[in-house]
């Protein structure tokens, strides 16, 4: 099958890289700049309209900001530079909180805090974007803005005594009430989601920031993950109290196939043998694992509630992309033929339902007999080029 699986990579390769240069960045470029006030807009609709004076989320800008300016580390293409300069001067004016450091969580449509929540997501998601564009750029003061937000992680969220991280606070770093990401989340002080994005951000920003102590907290989080946050089964546990009793057996297939190479390339940019060998044994295993949660025509489900017996049985679009990078993963640590299958699966998955043809990008989901979900945004709070665009630039680059 090498002659084969060469075939299939290759063709893998150039319709991705249609795809990402064809539809995802365009249309983002075309449709979601903020002409009037800077930035990019709030939302889009399922049309690809742009809704009027919506809120702006601290993830979709930071986001942004990641996607162009990997797009441009790429491609060198200088449209895709100017969006990363937009997105950064936006970011650095009107997320920054030059009060208390750290990032609001929210802003209104003119810019302004709306909600100040120093939630450890977003600050973990602007390391992400910053260190993305300091490698672009050279730009000391990216740089130094990762620095003092990893500071800020640090010094705030990190538990001292029990280990991992906390979930959010107050503007001044106080106590927090609600610490959700979103309504459907647990209000649990530790979760599954949050530890992954800080490991997948200090991971990219060990790349531009080689300090030992950042290397360290990168090793301790891939032991939590070896240790705490991968379940016997080969699933995420998600939500933990304090003390790291388990709030929930909720499994999330996305996040199972996602923490499967995000956890292995944080062990091998940390440069650690032990760490290496193992994190590539459980990024096979998970991948196996998730296979539970794969439909017949390559679509992986969104949730599975055990205690319940329930499936929820609509196929969002990031868990899809996120399919096409850890079973493509799978098979280069593996050499298994099958798992690259898989990952040409999802892809055509993803032609076949959720890329839009007429309005552009991907729609936000489809139902179980592959229906779009007409309410799901273009762009918005949730909805942004992340996931898509890094499975076409982790497939280009592998």
């Amino acid at each position: 099958m090498i002659n084969g699986d060469k075939q299939l990579e290759a063709t893998l390769k150039n319709e991705l890289t249609k795809e990402l240069t064809g539809n995802i960045l365009p249309f983002w470029l075309n449709n979601a700049i903020d002409h009037v006030r800077g930035g990019f807009l709030g939302e889009i609709d399922f049309q690809g309209n742009p809704v009027p004076d919506v809120n702006k989320g601290a993830i979709l800008n930071a986001r942004i900001l990641w996607t162009f300016s990997a797009s441009f580390n790429a491609f060198e293409d200088p449209a895709y530079l100017e969006a990363a300069h937009r997105a950064y001067d936006y970011f650095m004016e009107y997320f920054t909180d030059k009060s208390y450091g750290g990032v609001f969580w929210e802003l209104d449509f003119e810019g302004r805090p709306v909600n100040t929540k120093k939630q450890i997501y977003a600050q973990a998601f602007a390391i992400y974007g910053l260190s993305e564009y300091f490698r672009a750029t050279g730009r000391d003061e990216a740089l130094n803005q990762a620095v003092a937000l990893y500071g800020d992680i640090e010094n705030h969220s990190f538990d001292r005594e029990r280990n991992g991280y906390f979930e959010a606070f107050s503007r001044d770093w106080g106590h927090a009430d609600d610490l959700r990401l979103s309504e459907k989340d647990q209000n649990e002080r530790k979760t599954m989601n949050t530890h992954l994005h800080i490991l997948e951000a200090y991971t990219n920003f060990y790349r531009v920031w080689r300090d030992d102590s950042l290397k360290q907290r990168m090793l301790n989080l891939v032991e939590l993950f070896v240790g705490r946050f991968i379940n016997t089964d080969g699933h995420l546990d998600l939500f933990f109290d304090d003390d790291w009793n388990l709030r929930s057996d909720l499994v999330s297939f996305g996040h199972d196939i996602e923490c499967s190479w995000l956890v292995q390339e944080a062990a091998e940019v940390a440069g650690d043998p032990g760490y290496i060998e193992k994190c590539r044994k459980l990024a096979v295993f998970i991948a196996e694992q998730s296979l539970a949660g794969l439909d017949s025509d390559g679509g992986l489900f969104y949730e599975y509630f055990p205690s319940e017996d329930r499936w929820d049985r609509d196929k969002h679009w990031w868990p899809q992309a996120e399919a096409i990078v850890g079973y493509y993963n799978a098979y280069r640590v593996s050499g298994r033929s099958d798992f690259l299958e898989r990952a040409s699966g999802s892809w055509h998955f993803i032609q076949k339902y959720l890329v839009d043809p007429v309005a552009g990008e991907w729609h936000w989901s489809v139902d179980a007999h592959g229906i779009p979900n007409f309410k799901g945004q273009k762009a918005g709070f949730w909805k942004c080029p992340y996931h898509n665009s890094r499975a076409c630039l982790e497939i280009i680059r592998r």
